[in-house]
């Protein structure tokens, strides 16, 4: 429908929602655990070189990797630049609560989705227990609402995540955002970036939008 109303405005769909921002920050993701540790560095790396201060990859496919991993792409992006990891819920808490440590070691910022986001209890221990400058995020698997709502009110999360895709399109998205205004959190969009930066632009409490390698 939204589509449809910039149709028939003859706009860009950025033109047809109320903005509050002219611009949306992005992050570089990627970083798969698939990938070699040199093809690690020179992804992340590449973000970098393109501009980008912050860049995420994935941890926990193979815990046994995720130090090495997580200090080599230290290494590749400097000191300057913001490191996130993105775990996809494969901790136990425990796993997730001594890996936070151990990521804090290498100035990690972002730790998202320590363990499975439908263990409430278990982000709220994470976020927490996590070192400080580390943000807890989670929320890409939310479709309703009501899940939105029970993340903030447990205060599972320092950073709300919302998928366009996921959550109701760009009118459920929004509805997230008013959420997070209302609970003071701030939100954070996954993927689909070609959708997202315009929805983003609406939301006053934006962190940040997920630019993926190739999505």
């Amino acid at each position: 429908l939204w589509d449809l109303k910039a149709r028939l405005l003859e706009v860009p769909l950025v033109a047809a929602i109320d903005t509050v921002r002219d611009a949306t920050p992005l992050y570089g993701s990627g970083g798969f655990c698939s990938l070699t540790v040199p093809e690690l560095c020179a992804q992340l790396s590449g973000w970098v070189e393109h501009g980008l201060g912050q860049v995420k990859m994935k941890v926990g496919r193979h815990p046994e990797d995720d130090r090495r991993r997580v200090e080599a792409a230290r290494r590749a992006i400097g000191d300057d630049v913001e490191l996130f990891v993105d775990a996809n819920g494969a901790y136990t808490r425990a796993q997730a609560l001594a890996w936070a440590e151990t990521f804090g070691g290498f100035g990690v910022r972002w730790l998202e989705e320590p363990v499975s986001s439908d263990d409430v209890a278990g982000m709220v221990m994470v976020r927490q227990r996590a070192p400080a400058g580390m943000d807890v995020a989670a929320g890409e698997y939310g479709y309703t609402p009501s899940y939105f709502e029970r993340m903030l009110e447990a205060q599972a999360v320092h950073c709300l995540q919302a998928d366009v895709t996921r959550c109701g399109g760009i009118t459920g998205f929004l509805k997230v955002a008013a959420l997070c205004d209302a609970h003071g959190v701030d939100l954070s969009a996954h993927c689909a970036p070609q959708v997202s930066a315009h929805a983003c632009t609406a939301v006053w409490h934006l962190r940040h939008l997920e630019y993926f390698h190739d999505h």
